[in-house]
């Protein structure tokens, strides 16, 4: 017997800040969640898996319409017609209270509670699946302790969402110990809220699947479920099965022995295209970062627009690849210890950024006297402490490096 495991769906994601040029495949990109939803649904029929198990965030929040649910709807009718059964809960993203459009599920279909641990038992099947969804987002309590005890005589799953002790860049909901799932006695862990698929342990089997498909640049490499196979009520394997299709990925360049912007582009095209093709006929959403010291710095500076447009270019020729973003973050030839050397007014307002971004006050001060003359959106952007203003100052110099420091390099 199979089931399959799946996680953090986050059906029709509002992909936002998305870079719009002509050509640039941004429908394709946008309607990925719900292309792998139904990939996921394809997976079930191909491995005529008796369950699916969705572990949270099956949306991504409130949405706009019904359409979001409809869709769901319908792609779960296809499971009811090869008679696979669906369990899911609630996760953060789309708690009870968060969630006003959600259509009644089908016979098939059965959601967890969100109010208290609960188990639905499959006596057909063998098995005993136990959860609890999110009534609100933010869920503090562990959860685990409440669980049930397992059925002898069944296969025990757990399906929680949580980012147990702790993992970096998710919020630390339903917190719990790997310990405390492994001594629940259940024989498998359906885990949802950890976005990187991530094997904690075989005996039993405490699995976080992943999210189902990529929705930023954040969130690179293959994406998907995990294939669970069961037999004489013993979990034997739990096998990750790709299903994303669209694949994020993020592309560095070393433009160290590149002298000129048609230099950098071939290579960061040669770069692009060793993606695409282990994307694997997949659409490539890839960032760009050219890095390296580099004689083409100072071009690069000037004329940045030239090289972000031969690269579109390629990616259009190609139809497969999507830039989300090119960074360039080269820096000039002129090194720290020749710049120390250098007794002149350029030399002078290189030393002072260093000195800034060394001083905790005087970068407050600089970042309060930038902020001072700003309103509007500019100023709420900068107000934000998640922009790293050392960040800023950085591509600042690299910016008047490119522009004036070349320059007077080669007048020296």
């Amino acid at each position: 017997m199979k089931i399959v495991h799946a996680a953090d769906l986050h059906l029709d994601s509002p992909l936002s800040g998305l870079t719009e040029y002509e050509g640039a495949p941004l429908d394709e990109v946008r309607s990925a969640t719900r292309r792998a939803l139904a990939a996921l649904i394809e997976t079930c029929v191909e491995e005529a898996a008796a369950l699916l198990l969705i572990a949270g965030d099956l949306y991504d929040g409130d949405f706009r319409d019904y359409s979001t649910a409809l869709y769901f709807t319908e792609q779960m009718a296809r499971l009811r017609e090869v008679g696979t059964r669906v369990v899911w809960l609630r996760g953060n993203h789309d708690a009870a209270n968060r969630i006003t459009r959600h259509l009644r599920s089908a016979e098939h279909v059965t959601e967890l509670s969100c109010s208290r641990p609960e188990t639905v038992v499959f006596e057909d099947l063998g098995l005993a699946i136990h959860g609890q969804g999110y009534g609100s987002r933010e869920v503090t309590d562990n959860l685990v302790q409440r669980y049930p005890n397992p059925r002898n005589d069944l296969t025990n799953i757990g399906l929680l969402h949580t980012a147990l002790d702790g993992r970096e860049g998710h919020a630390p909901y339903a917190p719990c110990s790997l310990n405390e799932l492994t001594a629940k006695g259940y024989d498998y862990w359906a885990l949802g809220h950890v976005h990187a698929r991530e094997v904690l342990s075989t005996d039993p089997f405490v699995v976080f699947a992943g999210n189902l498909q990529g929705r930023h640049v954040r969130e690179t490499g293959p994406k998907g479920a995990t294939i669970v196979e069961i037999d004489g009520g013993r979990v034997l394997s739990a096998e990750p099965r790709v299903l994303d299709v669209v694949r994020w990925e993020t592309a560095t360049v070393d433009a160290t022995d590149c002298s000129d912007v048609l230099d950098v582009v071939d290579a960061a095209a040669s770069r692009l295209d060793e993606l695409a093709q282990l994307a694997d006929g997949r659409v490539l959403a890839a960032r760009v970062t050219i890095v390296g010291r580099s004689p083409a710095h100072g071009v690069l500076a000037t004329r940045e627009h030239q090289l972000e447009n031969e690269l579109r270019a390629h990616a259009l020729e190609r139809g497969d690849v999507f830039l989300e973003r090119i960074v360039v973050k080269t820096v000039g030839r002129l090194t720290a210890e020749a710049l120390a050397e250098r007794r002149d007014a350029l030399a002078d307002l290189f030393r002072s950024f260093a000195e800034v971004t060394e001083d905790e006050s005087a970068l407050e001060a600089l970042r309060q006297e930038v902020l001072a003359p700003l309103t509007g959106v500019a100023a709420e952007l900068l107000r934000d402490d998640e922009v790293d203003f050392r960040e800023i100052l950085a591509d600042a110099q690299r910016l008047l490096e490119g522009r004036l420091l070349e320059d007077a390099e080669d007048g020296s």
